[in-house]
C-alpha cells in the first residue's frame, strides 16, 4: 500500500472553482474582506511581517470559507476580519488585530496598546466604525462612494 505522503492528489476545477478547500496547512488563517483596498494593504503588510509563514490570508469571498469555517456564521465575515488559529479558535475584529499582533514577530512592539485602560474598548468600537465605512477609504472600482465624476458640457 501506498503511503499518505506519496499518494497523489486528485483536485478537481468546475466552472473555474477548485475543489480543494483544505488551506495551507499553517496554524492560522485570516479571513478578510477581498473587495476591500484597505484590506488588501493589510494583509499585503502581513505578508511582508509574517517572516516564519504562520499565517494563511484567505479573502471572504472564497467559495471555500464556509466549508472550512462552518461555525462561523456567514454574516460575520461581512462585518469583521477573522482570525482562526489551533483547534479552531476565532476572534474577530478589534480582538482579532491584537491577537494577530501577537503571533507575529516583533509585533508586541504595537500590541502593548491594546492592554492600555479603555483602549481595548475604544479599539473596537473604532474597529467597527471602520469596518462600516471601509468602502470609503482606499476606493477601487467596487467602491459605492468612489471618485467624483467629471462632467464636461
Amino acid at each position: 500500500m501506498t503511503p499518505p505522503s506519496e499518494r497523489p492528489i486528485v483536485q478537481f476545477v468546475l466552472a473555474g472553482k477548485s475543489s480543494d478547500c483544505g488551506g495551507e496547512g499553517r496554524p492560522w488563517t485570516l479571513v478578510y474582506d477581498g473587495d476591500c483596498a484597505v484590506c488588501n494593504r493589510f494583509i499585503r503588510l502581513v505578508g511582508r511581517w509574517d517572516r516564519h509563514a504562520r499565517i494563511e490570508s484567505i479573502p471572504s469571498q472564497n467559495p471555500c470559507v464556509r466549508a472550512r469555517f462552518p461555525w462561523i456564521p456567514a454574516d460575520a465575515f461581512a462585518d469583521a476580519v477573522q482570525l482562526i488559529g489551533p483547534n479552531g479558535r476565532t476572534t474577530q475584529g478589534a480582538q482579532a488585530v491584537e491577537d494577530l499582533l501577537g503571533i507575529l514577530p516583533r509585533g508586541w512592539m504595537l500590541a502593548w496598546i491594546f492592554k492600555l485602560p479603555l483602549v481595548g474598548r475604544l479599539a473596537d468600537r473604532f474597529y467597527r466604525w471602520f469596518a462600516r465605512n471601509r468602502y470609503r477609504f482606499g476606493c477601487g472600482d467596487h467602491c459605492p462612494v468612489g471618485p467624483t465624476p467629471v462632467i464636461y458640457e
